[in-house]
């Protein structure tokens, strides 16, 4: 004889906790393996730097101690411990000591990328970044491809870099939402293109993921050509967000040339709506972003006068920026400080 099921509120209590038990217990699995074996791998690496620096007995190996090591290793262990991999280690406990221990938090597949950035600021920062959001190793990658520190950075005083560079971003006003410009790579539109706004947005819509990724910490999709009525008269925001940190919604209108003072007016209209309409007593005023392939800067001053603070006109591009441009006008920044980017 079948037994009934049972659907009263006990046995759900049960059934959420025993979800939760096996949730937790299964990701400090995963934590505490991890931890041990960047603690292992940086264990190996102090055992090879110390044999390296212990003297002219040790010099015979030179540059082929790690040929050796690798060949050897793999025969008794496999193939972790191929040339690549034991190079990378080496470098993990240089870079790592014992006053900057590795995060558990990350994988070694994301100190193998960290570790390959040279310069310490940089690296720092997409440690944090990395932790805090849960990147993904290909998020990392996609994410220092595209110079984000480097653009973040490049519209800060040096004060502002070195705590981007030790803390991360942190989202505490609508400016700190920011990027210039926004990069659009992953839609692998080749240059020269011709596309319209319409097939941009689309484009967008399409590869969501990576657009939430590029726009940064907090941002939840409401929808694409969202309508608005006034006075019987429609009108259609390009994409809606709502940004769980400052707790407002995000009006996103995309341009393909250089924004117009009416766009600007229009942007201001949306905005307006949103406050008077669609907010709710727990939200925030509404913020606007206009982003266009181009900027007229003196244009933008004179259209937003006075006008609200939370209305921003940023570019975009679709291919990566120059990261060299980028870390010259940071290594300006940083001069009088006598910080370097190396």
């Amino acid at each position: 004889m079948m037994s009934t099921p049972v659907h009263n509120a006990s046995y759900q209590d049960l059934l959420e906790q025993i979800s939760h038990t096996y949730t937790t217990g299964r990701a400090a699995a995963f934590t505490a393996v991890n931890t041990h074996l960047l603690q292992t791998y940086w264990q190996v690496s102090r055992q090879i730097v110390e044999f390296e620096q212990g003297g002219k007995d040790r010099a015979e190996y030179g540059a082929g101690l790690i040929q050796r090591l690798s060949a050897d290793l793999r025969l008794r262990h496999g193939k972790g411990f191929s040339r690549a991999n034991l190079i990378s280690m080496r470098q993990f406990y240089l870079l790592y000591s014992k006053s900057q221990k590795p995060s558990g938090f990350l994988s070694w597949s994301h100190y193998v990328e960290l570790i390959r950035m040279d310069d310490p600021l940089e690296r720092s920062f997409y440690e944090q970044e990395a932790i805090a959001e849960r990147w993904s190793v290909p998020e990392l990658k996609r994410q220092y491809a595209s110079s984000l520190f480097l653009r973040l950075a490049a519209s800060k005083d040096k004060a502002g870099v070195l705590q981007l560079a030790r803390q991360g971003q942190a989202v505490a006003q609508p400016q700190d939402l920011l990027r210039e410009p926004y990069i659009f790579e992953f839609l692998k539109i080749p240059e020269p293109w011709q596309v319209s706004e319409t097939q941009l947005e689309a484009a967008l819509s399409q590869h969501l993921q990576q657009f939430l990724l590029e726009l940064g910490k907090g941002f939840t999709f409401v929808g694409r050509q969202y309508r608005i009525t006034v006075n019987n008269t429609h009108f259609r925001v390009d994409l809606v967000f709502y940004h769980r940190i400052l707790r407002c919604f995000v009006l996103i209108d995309l341009k393909m040339g250089k924004v117009q003072h009416h766009d600007i007016g229009q942007m201001n209209l949306y905005l307006g709506y949103f406050a008077k309409e669609e907010n709710t007593p727990e939200d925030q005023p509404p913020i606007g972003i206009i982003l266009s392939r181009n900027k007229d800067e003196l244009l933008v001053e004179y259209a937003t006068y006075q006008m609200n603070s939370q209305l921003f006109v940023q570019k975009y591009q679709l291919y990566l920026p120059d990261r060299e441009e980028l870390r010259r006008e940071i290594e300006q920044t940083l001069k009088e400080a006598g910080e370097d980017l190396t």
